[in-house]
């Protein structure tokens, strides 16, 4: 199975005899089902302007969009993996009791750039992502209006395929990596809604080549390709924001760091992420000198 890769925990057993899918079509399965999200995706996109906005209780905005495409989603791994619990941005609390004595779940942000697709800026992702003891091991990062999927593969590695996609196949598919910058001129991403002081202070510290604005969970991805070297994030996000391009950027050669170098881990009894830098590790030595 596809998660056997990375994990033999012995308390996961109950969970992934349940599968009977080769690891070929587990990853066709999961691409399917981002697929279709992305198909509805592309529908409330063009009607954007005529969903209600409401705010949720921490002030972001809640469309018809995230939660039908939460609902899908959900719907579709409940009847593929039914014991394999979901951890989504719209769950409702009740739902979420039990989660810390889950040794394995999906994390899952059914669209990530809310902003971005409310202003039609096109800059938001259907994210899907595998979390094994904590730690985000595979992932699906779809841009539907960019026509870019990003996602981790049977053999553990990244790819990207562009579209427009043909739904009777996966393909045609291109291996991504991370670049391997010169250390005297960094390429930056950063959020196009969520700059702010320390972020743009962290910035100034490197003599970067360009600066690069990009929304939701395509940053990760523009590092994981070697479009951008580092994406610095000292703001606030929730695990859902990044477990699925955490993986593809890791299964790229890069890394998702702390400030203090810890990893970022998922399913925590506080969903809130810490600041985080996502790079290639060749940056490291201009990590130290800031």
């Amino acid at each position: 199975m596809w998660w056997n890769h990375t994990n033999r925990n012995e308390r996961l057993q109950p969970i992934l005899s349940q599968s009977v899918f080769s690891l070929a079509d587990l990853l066709t399965h999961l691409l399917a089902i981002a697929d279709e999200a992305s198909d509805l995706a592309r529908v409330f996109y063009r009607k954007s302007h005529e969903l209600e906005v409401i705010r949720k209780g921490d002030s972001t905005p809640l469309t018809d969009a995230d939660t039908g495409l939460h609902h899908l989603i959900c719907e579709r791994l409940e009847a593929l993996f039914p014991n394999l619990p979901i951890l989504s941005e719209e769950s409702e609390a009740a739902q979420l009791e039990d989660r810390l004595k889950w040794p394995a779940c999906w994390v899952v942000d059914p669209l990530d750039g809310t902003k971005e697709f409310i202003k039609r800026r096109g800059d938001f992702t259907v994210n899907i992502a595998y979390v094994v003891d904590g730690r985000a091991v595979r992932g699906v990062v779809y841009a539907p209006a960019k026509e870019r999927l990003f996602y981790t593969d049977e053999t553990g590695a990244s790819v990207e395929e562009t579209g427009p996609f043909d739904k009777s196949v996966i393909g045609p598919i291109k291996p991504i990596r991370v670049s391997t910058p010169n250390n005297d001129g960094l390429l930056v991403v950063a959020s196009k809604s969520h700059r702010d002081a320390a972020t743009d202070d962290y910035i100034s510290k490197y003599a970067t080549k360009d600066m690069k604005s990009a929304g939701s969970s395509l940053k990760f991805c523009l590092v994981a390709t070697g479009e951008a070297d580092i994406y610095p994030r000292l703001g606030r996000t929730m695990e859902w924001d990044t477990a699925a391009a955490h993986a593809v950027v890791t299964a790229a050669g890069g890394q998702v760091l702390t400030p203090e170098g810890k990893v970022l881990l998922y399913n925590k009894e506080d969903l809130l992420n810490p600041f985080f830098i996502v790079k290639s590790s060749i940056v490291e030595s201009s990590l130290k000198n800031t």
